[in-house]
């Protein structure tokens, strides 16, 4: 079967926590799929210009046009992101507008299956900290909803602080290791978080990966 679900990430770091995660639901389809990480494309944000309003095709001509089309004829996808400054990245928040010119008139995104994957170095649910994660989780949510898409589902993954690899995340006065985890914290004490090293993640990547099969091929949507 060669239904196509498109994985996209977000994140610039190679072979990053969110670009496993995603691959590791993509994974789980047993369907064709294509993995795009967005920092490898040239794109623009939207120029909120109108210009696509009768062709349903963006006028900025850069890499974000044939990812318009890709998304268009893909069944389904998993879109990672992650949460710097406590909310969904800069590309990933890109890609999303992008996809603007395929809603006017038609909604050509209507009824498209889609899961999400949102990798935050501040533990969720953490008194004092900002909710990162519900914050990016309800960003992707609300731009499904708008577009008629439908949710199955968002995984939380907890990653690394960058502080962790600058050299200098013991010692800095701005140290996000110690913002996070408290002023005695340190870059061995927190150590480096690998998605793969989570067995409840894992499970919720076969489930998320199971669920978009079965609605792409039995149209199930729950």
């Amino acid at each position: 079967m060669k239904t196509t679900v498109l994985g996209i990430s977000g994140s610039p770091i190679k072979n990053s926590n969110t670009d496993r995660a995603v691959r590791e639901v993509l994974k789980h389809t047993g369907l064709e799929t294509e993995f795009i990480k967005l920092s490898e494309l040239r794109m623009e944000p939207c120029r909120a210009c109108l210009g696509c309003v009768k062709t349903n095709q963006c006028v900025v001509q850069d890499d974000a046009r044939p990812l318009a089309d890709k998304f268009r004829a893909a069944s389904a996808f998993v879109l990672g992101g992650y949460t710097p400054y406590s909310s969904l990245d800069a590309r990933t928040k890109t890609f999303m507008e992008r996809m603007y010119c395929l809603r006017h008139q038609a909604g050509l995104n209507r009824g498209k299956i889609g899961a999400s994957v949102i990798t935050t170095a501040c533990p969720p649910e953490t008194p004092g900290l900002p909710p990162a994660a519900q914050t990016a989780t309800s960003q992707i949510a609300s731009w499904m909803m708008e577009e008629g898409m439908v949710n199955l589902g968002t995984m939380v993954v907890l990653g690394n602080v960058p502080c962790i690899k600058c050299g200098h995340g013991d010692d800095c006065s701005m140290s996000g290791i110690k913002m996070l985890y408290g002023p005695e914290a340190t870059v061995a004490s927190v150590s480096i978080h690998k998605f793969e090293n989570d067995a409840a993640l894992l499970n919720t990547a076969r489930d998320l990966g199971q669920a978009i099969r079965r609605a792409v091929v039995e149209g199930t949507k729950m």
